[in-house]
């Protein structure tokens, strides 16, 4: 009988992509003891815009919050998601960073980490890839899924060999938009299992209608793993129902590792959170509708609303079909880029500047030109050449990765915050989110409780 491993995803993904991760900790903490003992692969609960999310918004320490987590999940191990040189961010960081980042994960308790880059240029995930597995951690390469000319069986399987050739402990394809069918998943699946030798998970979300016809075709193909989300968090932009497909791989002859008896006890436990976030207006029950129209526009939820918004302040929303019929045309100038972060604002925002200008790049931003000039790795495909000399202009491409032109980061920042901060982990949180740290900062000064709590959770002082 075949395993097929589960991930949990209700503390990260699920909370992320439903109420953007304003879960806090006391509203979850009383269900870890029972997530642990369920029979879980992993539970995902780290990373993504957790640590954005718990200093801006939630005045939580998000190191804390990690160890916090692990002092009580203590079998099944905890998993993050990293964007490769890009860590928790939109921008590229020196390796140094990004070393010293992972090291901290690791000592608060992250087991997996799941890494990728926007753009699937392995160059931009070395050194996470690298530092991981130093650490002592799982690492798990992530193809990012996407829809293209150029994106088919052929290119995936050739991405998952030079993962494995890195040294991943493991492959994940990322369908980040729901845009995978059934028929793709099963090929794409099998392909990638026939041509290496570690276990393949596939993430997805219900956001289009697929992901549990996806996921079954998946299984079927040999993927050794899925990411779910407890029922009363799931479906929608999140993930498919834990319970749902705990069941409906049981009858199918596979083995989960799950307690149904445990998964209704954590269901039952979420069912009056969600009941929270509906009142407050954070959970909007459309998010749980699928939209199958992202299937033919290939547009994520949240590059949408952020193109509805920027049309809405120009008092230009008559344009948004001009708008939506413009980004594949931008998005095949630029080679095809896969519309997840930061790609997706980008391709988002040039076509909205494309459109309200009446002519097509007559201003071009400066984030299109540092992609342009390899800032953010290598296109996957050809940029078009009128559009690759008007971004550069006198301009060269860089021959090297990005980061290899960055000064370290770390020492200079510690001297920096010399008479500020007290801990390691305090310096990470500023070069991750500098302005928002500092605010966390100084509120977590004035309460004396959280800040000798913190002082105890923290690494020694530096």
């Amino acid at each position: 009988m075949k395993k097929i491993n589960i991930t949990e995803t209700v503390l990260r993904d699920a909370n992320q992509s439903l109420i953007a991760t304003r879960m806090s900790f006391e509203q979850f903490a009383p269900i870890i003891k029972e997530l642990d003992n369920a029979g879980y692969h992993s539970l995902e609960c780290w990373g993504g815009a957790t640590f954005d999310s718990c200093l801006r918004y939630l005045n939580e320490d998000p190191w804390e919050r990690l160890s916090k987590i692990k002092a009580i999940a203590k079998k099944t191990p905890l998993q993050m998601l990293l964007r490769g040189q890009n860590i928790l961010g939109y921008k590229h960081y020196p390796d140094d960073v990004v070393r010293r980042f992972i090291k901290m994960a690791v000592y608060h308790g992250i087991d997996i980490i799941r890494i990728f880059d926007a753009l699937n240029d392995f160059d931009n995930i070395k050194v996470a890839m690298d530092e991981t597995k130093k650490q002592g951690a799982h690492a798990q390469g992530t193809i990012v899924y996407t829809v293209s000319p150029i994106h088919d069986v052929e290119n995936y399987t050739n991405l998952a060999k030079k993962l494995e050739n890195m040294g991943a402990d493991s492959i994940c394809i990322k369908d980040m938009a729901g845009l995978m069918m059934p028929n793709i998943a099963y090929n794409v699946v099998k392909s990638i299992k026939e041509a290496v030798n570690i276990p393949v998970y596939l993430h997805s979300h219900c956001t289009n209608g697929l992901a549990e016809m996806t996921y079954l075709k998946a299984v079927e193909a040999g993927v050794d793993g899925i990411d779910c989300a407890i029922s009363s968090f799931s479906s929608g932009t999140a993930q498919p129902p834990t319970e749902t497909m705990h069941q409906a791989l049981v009858s199918a002859g596979y083995d989960t590792n799950l307690n149904l008896d445990s998964l209704t006890k954590i269901n039952n436990f979420f069912k009056p959170v969600r009941e929270y976030f509906i009142e407050n207006g954070r959970l909007d029950p459309k998010v749980l509708t699928p939209n199958p129209e992202g299937l033919l526009n290939q547009i994520p939820g949240g590059m949408l609303s952020n193109m509805i918004s920027q049309l809405k302040a120009q008092n230009s929303i008559d344009k948004l079909d001009a708008v939506l019929e413009e980004v594949p045309k931008v998005r095949k100038d630029l080679g095809y880029p896969p519309l997840v972060t930061p790609m997706s604002q980008m391709v988002g925002t040039q076509a909205t500047v494309n459109v309200l200008t009446g002519e097509r790049y007559k201003m071009i931003l400066k984030e299109v030109k540092a992609y342009c000039r390899g800032e953010y790795g290598k296109a996957p495909g050809k940029i078009d050449e009128e559009v690759f000399k008007k971004a550069l202009g006198n301009d060269t491409p860089l021959k090297v990765r990005y980061a290899d032109t960055l000064e370290p980061a770390f020492e200079k920042t510690k001297e920096k915050l010399k008479d500020v901060v007290t801990s390691e982990e305090d310096i990470l949180s500023y070069l991750a989110f500098p302005e928002v740290a500092m605010e966390f900062f100084k509120n977590r000064t004035k309460n004396p409780t959280i800040e000798q709590t913190r002082r105890e959770t923290m690494s020694q002082p530096i």
